[in-house]
């Protein structure tokens, strides 16, 4: 069998973490990469060297768990909205034989907005991610993805389906 690396993306609050984090319990010989835990810098700071750093980091790691022979599934999960993100993370690993499965987690906005205030209250984010998350909520409709509407799912429920897919 093929090695898998399986993209996740998906705005912020939709789901992502979770959904990922238990689909590493499930998946034998898988490992999980959060794109997220690359950026934990204080103060968050976008710029282009960031940005460069970043997806090093992420292709470095990607290649290393690729070329490890005890691990068949790679989860990759990351906000990545636009296509070129894809194409950062994926072209330094071109040397590498495996396939790519990509699976944009979507919601409702009303799903969303109540996620993330219950994040809000517990501390877990800010208020102010809420509005960039819905104005990028759109963003996932067009990507080259496989879709999964987690509105009316437990996390458990997204598993099942993206154990189906891949």
């Amino acid at each position: 069998m093929k090695k898998k690396l399986i993209i996740i993306n998906g705005t912020m609050g939709v789901g992502k973490t979770a959904t990922c984090k238990e689909l590493n319990k499930k998946l034998e010989n898988s490992v999980w990469l959060d794109g997220d835990w690359c950026w934990m810098m204080n103060p968050f700071k976008v710029n282009e060297e960031n940005k460069r750093m970043v997806i090093n980091n992420i292709t470095y790691l990607l290649r290393s768990f690729l070329t490890n022979s005890s691990i068949k599934y790679i989860i990759f999960n990351w906000v990545i909205h636009v296509e070129n993100i894809f194409s950062d993370v994926l072209e330094p690993l071109n040397d590498l034989d495996f396939e790519v499965v990509k699976i944009s987690l979507t919601c409702s906005e009303e799903a969303l907005k109540k996620r993330i205030l219950q994040d809000v209250k517990s501390n877990l984010r800010e208020e102010a991610c809420l509005s960039r998350s819905i104005e990028r909520l759109k963003m996932y409709e067009n990507m080259i993805t496989e879709k999964i509407d987690t509105s009316n799912l437990s996390i458990l429920e997204t598993v099942d389906k993206i154990m189906k897919i891949v």
